[in-house]
């Protein structure tokens, strides 16, 4: 194939991605998210919120990883945030999908977009943890917006939730300190979230 075919095979493949339902709920609380409207949610929140990251952040590229960083789930599947036996299994899972699905793209753009997936996962550039900052929040805010309806179904427990989250702060202290006093300790407080 050409390069422009190559490009259009990804672009086919990722429409996959719109397929991957996410356990969080959107804000009308009755349908769950899927991977696409995820990431589209994380890139309009990096652009609006960038201001508040630790660190000086090139915002392309942070968008460009919040774009990406769920597709190896086409293959992969979503693997919930308090899954433990699902998280045993993800990286091993999530490696496999990102070697085949990049390697649908020209060989410069397959590296370009797997490095940028792999510095998501590895979370040690400003990049990286602001991204990671966007994509803990973003759940967090809709199961505030639903009134905590996921919590309450897992029966979720703010330890839970403290682990989950021990990184985010990393990204943007800021948005971190909204996220626990506007949208966690008020679902505490009403006991949607359990002790």
């Amino acid at each position: 194939m050409n390069r422009l075919e190559k490009q259009f095979a990804f672009i086919k493949e990722i429409d996959k991605e719109k397929n991957i339902i996410r356990q969080t709920y959107l804000s009308d609380g009755i349908h769950k998210e899927n991977d696409a409207e995820h990431a589209w949610h994380l890139g309009i929140m990096a652009i609006l919120l960038s201001e508040y990251a630790n660190e000086e952040i090139d915002l392309l590229k942070t968008v460009t990883m919040l774009l990406i960083h769920d597709v190896v789930e086409i293959d992969a599947g979503d693997t919930y945030a308090y899954d433990e036996e699902g998280l045993k299994t993800q990286k091993d899972r999530e490696e496999k999908a990102a070697q085949r699905l990049f390697s649908l793209l020209p060989i410069d753009q397959k590296e370009k977009l797997k490095s940028l997936w792999e510095e998501f996962e590895e979370g040690k550039t400003p990049e990286a943890r602001f991204a990671h900052t966007i994509d803990n929040i973003q759940p967090v805010m809709l199961n505030d917006v639903t009134d905590g309806k996921a919590w309450q179904e897992r029966g979720i427990h703010i330890d839970q939730i403290l682990k989950r989250n021990k990184n985010t702060n990393k990204g943007s202290q800021i948005l971190w300190d909204y996220s626990y006093q506007h949208f966690i300790k008020p679902n505490l407080d009403k006991g949607k979230i359990k002790e």
